[in-house]
């Protein structure tokens, strides 16, 4: 099986998830985060990046986690941890490590348990893991019981794939980072259905193979020019494979590499992301739903948000996602405030709360897009503030001229106070505004922007951004705090 992410093992003992470090000692320690607990259930190490290398540690772990796990005791028990454990296991058999009897045993047994507690509750990527599972397991195993659980994950992803990814590609949850985690994972399914052609119907691996092309289209729309992911939902570095590595995949399976849309406009509709691009820039505008009515757990309170690249460099970008859970920080990173678009009264143009929740939502209007020889523009409106007492409506347009950016920031309705916040990258450096004077940004190459607001102030401020699990960096952002009911935002090269 082909590997599309660097080893998490570090040496002696230590294993490093979410950017810690950290020594197995006990796979069940309550010292520990969870979510890095999870992680080292997952069992990643054995099919990442010169994973022969590291052959006797891998069998070691194997035997330590039978010992130490009994049957359904601890997190290694709980169904996500399951599905992707068994994959992993079955993907490193099938590479050439010999298992033995006692593997094996276990691992029907982590099936069985898995099958029992199938997560319906938690539909989305976790109902795609279980199935995936099932899947493997039923072509790998031999016996009445496989055959079942070949038949009962292949009934679900039947059902799930065309749900889950949409016509342009894109997975529903509306996230880059899980769009390329459920990639990495169809190209995984496809490999199976070629390694098991007897089992796997030639007519379901052939739609696959059409959505996989599908789906790295969208995920070459949706990366910055850097080669890595944006930041709209729950997204963050270093958790999925990168482009690159999944077209190496893709090119090892023989799928042909989509060739790169060099429209000048992608209107991923389904999606409800828009790509401008020209020589210089990269504009990524979220003119989407939170993500499904019934699934919105990864989504941010990011409507009309935008991340853009400029030569290459990220310059505005979202905050991205460091934590998972309940806590603080975890709300803060999904209030709209942590996105570049409008705050108005101080809310959320989604109900975010808890830490998977959403309640009242914005929905988006069609955009209107325009394209020209010299300009490009999109705007579009959401409804999410229609909820509050004065009926407010934001309608947002985006203008890219000739390297320009103007951002037109409407409001109808009655409110007490709007502020539109742009975050920007942690390489930029700000010149802060003398009195009424414009802020000068410095990219990392050396060119400069001016940046300027018509009917707002700008106030520039301290602030994070987390690239990455457990990664808090120092950036600042620019707050336009609104005079009037329209603002623009204006962005020249000096």
């Amino acid at each position: 099986m082909f590997s599309v992410l660097s080893s998490c093992y570090e040496g002696n003992g230590q294993f490093k998830f979410l950017n810690v470090i950290d020594t197995v000692s006990d796979w069940n320690d309550a010292t520990k985060a969870k979510l890095w607990l999870y992680n080292l259930h997952y069992f990643d190490d054995l099919n990442q990046s010169e994973w022969q290398d590291r052959s006797e540690i891998h069998r070691s772990l194997i035997n330590t986690w039978i010992e130490q796990n009994p049957n359904m005791v601890g997190n290694g028990w709980e169904p996500y941890t399951i599905s992707l454990r068994s994959v992993n296991w079955i993907k490193w058999f099938l590479s050439g490590n010999e298992p033995k009897e006692e593997w094996l045993t276990s691992l029907s047994l982590q099936v069985q348990a898995l099958e029992q507690q199938l997560e319906y509750h938690l539909l989305g990527n976790h109902l795609f893991a279980n199935a995936k599972a099932l899947l493997f397991a039923g072509c790998y195993l031999k016996g009445e019981l496989a055959d079942k659980w070949l038949k009962r994950g292949l009934a679900i992803l039947n059902e799930e794939i065309p749900e889950q990814i949409l016509a342009d590609g894109g997975n529903f949850e509306l996230t880059p980072m899980y769009h390329n985690t459920i990639l990495a994972d169809m190209l995984d399914l496809y490999q199976l259905s070629l390694v098991y052609p007897c089992k796997i119907p030639k007519a379901t691996s052939q739609y696959w193979r059409k959505l996989i092309g599908l789906m790295l289209s969208w995920a070459e729309q949706m990366q910055h020019p850097d080669g890595d992911i944006s930041f709209f939902n729950d997204s963050a570095m270093g958790i999925a494979p990168k482009l690159a590595n999944l077209q190496r995949y893709a090119e090892v399976l023989e799928i042909t590499i989509p060739t790169t849309n060099k429209a000048k406009v992608t209107y991923l509709k389904e999606s409800g992301y828009v790509v401008v691009q020209d020589n210089l820039n990269k504009l990524m505008i979220d003119v989407s739903k939170v993500g499904p009515d019934y699934i919105p757990g990864h989504a941010h309170a990011d409507t009309l948000s935008f991340e853009l690249s400029i030569d290459g460099y990220r310059v505005f970008v979202n905050s991205g996602t460091s934590v998972y859970g309940l806590g603080v920080e975890r709300q803060r990173q999904r209030k709209t405030e942590a996105h570049n678009t409008v705050v108005v009264d101080g809310m959320d143009s989604s109900e975010v709360w808890s830490g998977f929740r959403v309640a009242r939502r914005a929905y988006p209007s069609k955009p209107v897009i325009t394209e020209s020889e010299s300009d490009v523009s999109v705007e579009c409106s959401h409804d999410g503030y229609m909820r509050l007492l004065g009926k407010v409506t934001h309608i947002r347009k985006w203008q890219l001229e000739e390297g320009d950016l103007l951002i037109r920031d409407r409001l109808t309705g009655t409110y007490n106070h709007a502020e539109a916040h742009y975050h920007l990258h942690s390489d930029v450096v700000v010149d802060e505004p003398n009195s009424d004077g414009p802020v000068i940004l410095h990219l990392p190459n050396g060119a400069k922007y001016i940046v300027k607001a018509e009917g707002a102030d700008i106030k520039v401020f301290e602030t994070t951004w987390h690239p990455g699990f457990g990664l808090s960096v120092a950036n600042k952002k620019l707050v336009l705090n609104f005079k009037q009911n329209e603002v623009n935002f204006v962005l020249k090269r000096a």
